[in-house]
């Protein structure tokens, strides 16, 4: 099967002389099932609709959009696998100088903002289509949102983008069920009560519940009438069906209403028991329907299944090809959905805490179209999704499609109802190493530590280190204090320290020299000066220097980014302390001590925290150390580096050259 077509020409074999629908994508045009663009355009020929590509539209031509005419039933949008304005910029504000999903890793191919831009172009050059978009930028943005690029709180993108109808969540099922009522000819303007959708009304338009609501009950509170822990729990206006949240000219003038908001946006995205969310933006509604059903094994099991090429187009292989491809390339997705409960994640806003997974046979078969391609080496780089251990549903609930408004999972403590039990998980890595043409089947997406501590069985944990680990394992403790953990959502520090000490045992009687590669985060609400320099000191104590650091990311659609913006827990609604820019470059430099460039910012730091004892100067080298007698270890790589996943960034930290 060859690529979806991109130009007029590509039609021509194809027999079609119109598309039933145009896909605007922000990436490179990548046709494996690791992207979005690829997945919905697949599913959707797969469904007998005609489906065109435009990737990364040049925003300088009045003409980019038209090559291959105007679609029959609508265009499609999304700006890519990360937030447009996460691609272009780290956290402290620098231009990135590379861009993985473009063509030879340049940047450039895109727009700030993209999402609106290309709305606008595509009103601009076709007309009053009906307009769909969707994605990351799209699903974390839907509502009134901080900006931290603009260092505001800017409305639902919706509006802005012009768009009909926003799409949030994994989106095939919604897709299709769009794409069928415009293909019967229901008018787009009609389609506002959709699972999975979010759409822009005015009042006249809205469905007559919603109406009948609002009128009944569509007072605004004040949220300046009570302190803001008396807005906690359950406090807004609401009936069986709805949700009235604070209103976006209330989001953006008063922090109260902002964490309410938030709060109530992350506990109703449950596709059995979410209400329609109603945001007012002057005499407008953003309404949010309940999210859509998850897909079930054999749905995703199609998905999967599809014809994907899993190359580049063909189109960039003389502009050196798209990096992002080779990082994905031989690995597998073995399950969608994420129950962590991290509130630095938007996954929860975005993809929703139910675990789906594929089946093992979907899974093999999919292994063994990998061993098959010709540059295939012997090893599947990741089995996994974005937790590997978080493979089956957690609990009953789960398995019935739905999930506790009152608790997460694993936080404060691991729920009663988890099922702990990694069995199906490791019975499909097992099956996976037996494929004929395969040498090792890697896990590299990370592990939860916490759940395979929790596990009674040592099976899982002996399994991965003897056979499933490259060296190294990718684990996310994310901090040490316990301040800090508690806003993250993470387990106490205790809990890693007996992890990382099991995992060191386990490798030690299989003769094994393997290590942990733990993420951190630096500058997280919450952490103050004292508890970047308790994790600085616990890093020295472990022998292990970040080689990759960036600040914490205030993107939108997390409760990590309420209390940076509002300086409160949005579920107690008990103040924060949010760290300056002054303060976030400290703590930075305080997790990379050695570094030449961060030595007057540490000086400036521990000075400022009157822990000047810590700094020493041993054979000349900069260093901020617990005991003198002891050499600072030298650190790695001195780049910048984020992890773009669902918008979270984080940090790698690695041990020195002793591997301790």
């Amino acid at each position: 099967m060859a690529h979806l077509p991109m130009t007029r020409r590509e039609m021509d074999p194809l027999g079609w002389d119109e598309l039933d629908f145009l896909f605007i994508s922000g990436d490179a045009y990548v046709d494996h099932p690791a992207f979005g663009c690829a997945i919905l355009t697949r599913v959707l020929v797969d469904a007998g609709y005609r489906v065109g590509i435009i990737a990364q539209p040049d925003v300088t031509r009045p003409d980019s959009l038209t090559a291959m005419g105007v679609p029959r039933l609508g265009v499609l949008v999304s700006t890519g696998v990360v937030d447009s304005m996460v691609n272009h910029y780290t956290a402290a504000g620098r231009k990135r100088s590379q861009d993985v999903y473009s063509p030879g890793g340049k940047p450039g191919s895109r727009p700030d903002r993209a999402l609106i831009r290309y709305g606008q172009m595509v009103r601009s050059q076709l007309g009053n289509v009906p307009l769909i978009v969707g994605g990351i930028e799209a699903s974390l943005r839907r509502f009134a949102h901080y900006d931290a690029w603009s260092r505001t709180v800017r409305g639902s993108v919706l509006p802005d983008c012009a768009a009909d109808i926003l799409v949030f969540g994994e989106g095939e099922q919604t897709m299709l069920e769009l794409a069928s009522y415009l293909a019967r000819g229901v008018p787009v303007s009609r389609l506002n009560a959709i699972r999975g959708t979010a759409v822009w009304l005015r009042a006249e338009q809205l469905p007559k519940k919603t109406r009948l609501f609002l009128e009944q009950q569509g007072r605004s509170l004040d949220f300046s009438s009570r302190p803001p822990e008396a807005w906690k729990g359950r406090c807004l206006i609401e009936d069986e069906q709805h949700i009235l949240l604070p209103s976006a000219e209330q989001v953006m003038q008063d922090k109260v209403a902002y964490a309410v908001a938030g709060r109530y946006q992350e506990m109703e995205q449950d596709p059995a028991g979410g209400k329609v969310l109603i945001q007012p933006h002057g005499d407008r509604f953003l309404v949010q329907n309940p999210p859509a059903a998850p897909m079930d094994t054999a749905a995703l099991d199609r998905v999967y299944a599809l014809p994907y090429t899993r190359e580049w187009h063909p189109s960039y292989t003389a502009q050196g090809g798209i990096p992002a491809l080779q990082e994905v390339r031989f690995s597998v997705t073995a399950h969608r959905g994420c129950y962590g409960g991290c509130r630095f994640c938007a996954i929860t806003h975005h993809m929703g805490r139910i675990m789906r997974p594929r089946s093992d046979a979907s899974i093999l078969a999919e292994i063994d179209q990998l061993t098959r391609l010709p540059d295939f080496k012997g090893y599947i780089h990741d089995i996994g999704g974005p937790t590997a251990n978080f493979h089956l549903p957690a609990c009953a609930r789960q398995r019935r499609g739905e999930v506790c408004r009152h608790r997460h999972c694993l936080d404060p403590e691991p729920c009663p109802q988890l099922e702990i039990d990694h069995s199906a998980y490791l019975s499909l890595l097992t099956q996976a190493r037996q494929c004929p043409g395969g040498k090792k089947v890697f896990v590299r997406s990370g592990i939860r530590f916490d759940m395979a501590l929790a596990d009674p069985d040592p099976t899982f944990m002996t399994e991965l280190c003897r056979h499933h680990v490259s060296g190294q394992l990718k684990v996310a403790p994310e901090h040490i204090s316990t301040d800090v953990l508690r806003l993250m959502g993470k387990p106490s520090s205790s809990v890693y320290t007996a992890f990382s000490a099991r995992f060191e045992a386990i490798n030690r009687q299989l003769g094994l020299s393997q290590y942990l590669v733990p993420y951190l985060i630096s500058g997280h609400p919450g952490s103050t000066l004292e508890h970047a320099i308790e994790l600085a000191l616990f890093l020295r104590r472990s022998h292990r220097m970040p080689e990759q650091v960036q600040d914490f990311y205030p993107t939108p659609g997390s409760l990590s980014t309420v209390m940076f913006h509002t300086g409160l827990d949005p579920m107690s609604m008990q103040p924060v302390h949010v760290p300056d820019e002054r303060e976030k470059r400290w703590q930075r430099a305080l997790l990379q001590p050695t570094a030449p460039r961060n030595r007057r910012l540490v000086v400036e730091a521990l000075t400022a925290a009157e822990r000047t004892d810590l700094l020493k100067y041993p054979g000349g080298v900069f260093a901020i150390q617990d005991q003198p007698a002891e050499k600072a270890p030298r650190g790695g790589t001195r780049h910048e580096h984020s992890d773009q996943r669902q918008g979270t960034v984080r940090q790698a930290a690695r041990p020195n050259r002793r591997g301790r």
